[in-house]
């Protein structure tokens, strides 16, 4: 049986071939930080990749749907319908998994306070942290919440003016976003390679 016919088994493959690496590389399989590291790494990956999917792939597929709806074309509802709420619900918990999983990371360190304060040596960790903890509130507070509404997952019926300010209010707030997500990168990054030593 190949377990890269189901996501199940792609996942397992995934996890049991990352403990072979640790237990050869590292302390062991029961070292805390490295699995805590790799789960935020993991976590982060899904949501900054959901992130760019929308921005760079759904919302202008989307948009060239609608504009082809009229002429023949399918229309946004298979996105619409299939793929935005399921991209959605592992977009949020990302968030989640990742704030969280970094949070306990440099709790284990012991800079978590540092990181969030700017204290030298933790400056430049805490600058990602605090992008992160603003993106995650966006993903939260001004995403999910006008999503549900654009998409109908709220169980309301909306009018045409309330639709279009949750799209306009949920499309800044992803592209506000995208845009700190570069800086946060290069934070996160930049800490763990050595650069930026404040």
């Amino acid at each position: 049986m190949n377990p890269l016919k189901s996501i199940t088994g792609t996942i397992v493959t995934g996890v049991v071939i990352s403990a072979i690496v640790m237990i050869i590389f590292a302390d062991g399989i029961t070292s805390a930080i490295e699995w805590t590291v790799w789960f935020h790494v993991l976590a982060g990956v899904a949501w900054i990749g959901l992130l760019y999917y929308f921005n760079f792939v759904q919302v202008p597929g989307v948009a060239k749907a609608l504009s082809e709806a009229d002429s023949g074309g399918p229309g946004p509802a298979a996105i619409n319908k299939y793929v935005a709420p399921t991209a959605l619900l592992w977009f949020r918990w990302a968030a989640v998994a990742t704030w969280l999983s970094g949070a306990a990371i440099l709790a284990k360190m012991g800079i978590l306070g540092a990181a969030f304060t700017f204290q030298p040596g933790a400056a430049v960790i805490g600058v990602g942290a605090w992008l992160g903890t603003i993106m995650a509130i966006n993903v939260w507070v001004f995403i999910w919440p006008n999503q549900k509404k654009i998409l109908g997952l709220d169980g309301q019926t909306h009018e045409a003016d309330v639709i279009a300010k949750a799209k306009t209010v949920a499309l800044m707030a992803s592209r506000t976003n995208t845009a700190l997500s570069i800086p946060m990168l290069l934070s996160m990054t930049a800490y763990a390679h050595g650069g930026f030593p404040f």
